[in-house]
């Protein structure tokens, strides 16, 4: 999804309050990186519609606080795999 960044990251931050995606998961869906992503959400989208972005970024902080218990998670089946 490339042309139009301020469009794109519209849609990105739409994505992300509809599904709670973090940002890997953004970029994977979108096709992009997730330095982009990042960029989009906290540059373009603060200075395009200030609102939509302190949504976003509410919902960032949240997937930043609990990837330390998605980590452990993985880490978990990736080791015992039968115990999840």
């Amino acid at each position: 999804m490339k042309g139009n960044p301020e469009e794109r990251a519209a849609r990105l931050a739409e994505y992300i309050l509809e599904t709670g995606a973090t940002v890997r998961g953004a970029a994977m869906q979108f096709g992009i990186s997730k330095s982009t992503v990042h960029k989009d959400i906290t540059s373009r989208l603060r200075r395009l519609n200030p609102a939509l972005a302190r949504q976003v970024r509410t919902v960032l902080a949240k997937n930043k606080a609990e990837r330390h218990l998605r980590g452990g998670d993985a880490t978990r089946r990736k080791y015992h795999p039968d115990s999840v």
